[in-house]
């Protein structure tokens, strides 16, 4: 049986250095009896033992040529052991918990198995940023959202007629970081696709949020036909404007207007 206090909170510490932590996270971290981390902004961890000194960082699971899996399941492993001691643990992590965050998922979902008392707090992730800093409003038509590699691999059926976002499209087919990668033949691939759907001049954005107040983002728009020519690296996102809007159907607009006559 799990003391009361064993709890597992895992909180984002959002993509903006410092600035995006939330009050409630704040709390989480200062309360906890242990803090893990991974977070990979040596600023950021600083800030973060300054709330709470029992701050450790899971960086030390990763090692070159080791497989980013491995390391997944090894910090996992690490979270559960100190939640099993009868601890209050929260996890911190870079940008939103919940979002390219396979060790907060998967923390929660055992410590639950266990009985334990898990939960997730939102974060603002780079998703948020994109919006903000490009001024878009998914609202508007709609917003379709893809990690690259997998865009390609599964062939994922998307409307042309709404935005467009693809994530990693600078490391698309590389299983784990790799700084000598070669992004264009990927990227080669992903500008086929695209093409056949918008053109070769419709103008796409490479896209780069900013984790600094005082650093702007990377907004870079290119014809895609001119994709693979672009320097891309891992935190590079692409984002696809929409087409024109088809028009509205007859049927379901007479429908509509006669429900809310």
């Amino acid at each position: 049986m799990t003391s009361k206090r064993a709890e597992l909170i895992v909180v984002g510490t959002g993509y903006r250095a410092v600035g995006d932590l939330t009050l409630e996270a704040k709390a989480c971290i200062e309360q906890a009896d242990v803090v893990l981390c991974l977070i990979g902004d040596p600023m950021v961890t600083g800030f973060l033992e300054r709330l709470n000194p029992s701050v450790r960082t899971l960086d030390g699971f990763y090692a070159a040529g080791k497989p980013r899996t491995a390391s997944y399941e090894e910090m996992v492993r690490d979270i559960l052991a100190e939640v099993r001691r009868d601890k209050l643990v929260c996890c911190a992590l870079y940008g939103h918990p919940g979002v390219f965050a396979y060790v907060g998922h998967e923390a929660v979902r055992r410590a639950r198995l266990e009985g334990t008392p898990a939960r997730m707090l939102a974060a603002s992730s780079a998703e948020d940023w994109l919006f903000a800093d490009m001024g878009l409003d998914p609202g508007t038509c709609g917003c379709q959202s893809f990690e690259a590699t997998d865009f390609l691999l599964r062939r994922r059926i998307f409307d042309p007629t709404s935005l467009l976002v693809l994530w990693q499209a600078g490391v698309i087919g590389m299983a784990d970081r790799d700084p000598g990668f070669d992004h264009r033949p990927g990227a080669g691939l992903l500008t086929e696709r695209l093409i056949a759907a918008y053109g070769r001049d419709h103008e796409a954005t490479v896209y780069e949020a900013s984790p600094y107040v005082v650093t702007p983002p990377r907004i870079s728009p290119v014809p895609l036909a001119k994709l693979p020519d672009v320097p891309m690296s891992a935190g590079s996102t692409l984002v696809v404007p929409p087409l024109p809007a088809r028009p509205a159907d007859p049927e379901v607009t007479a429908r509509l207007r006669a429900t809310c006559s």
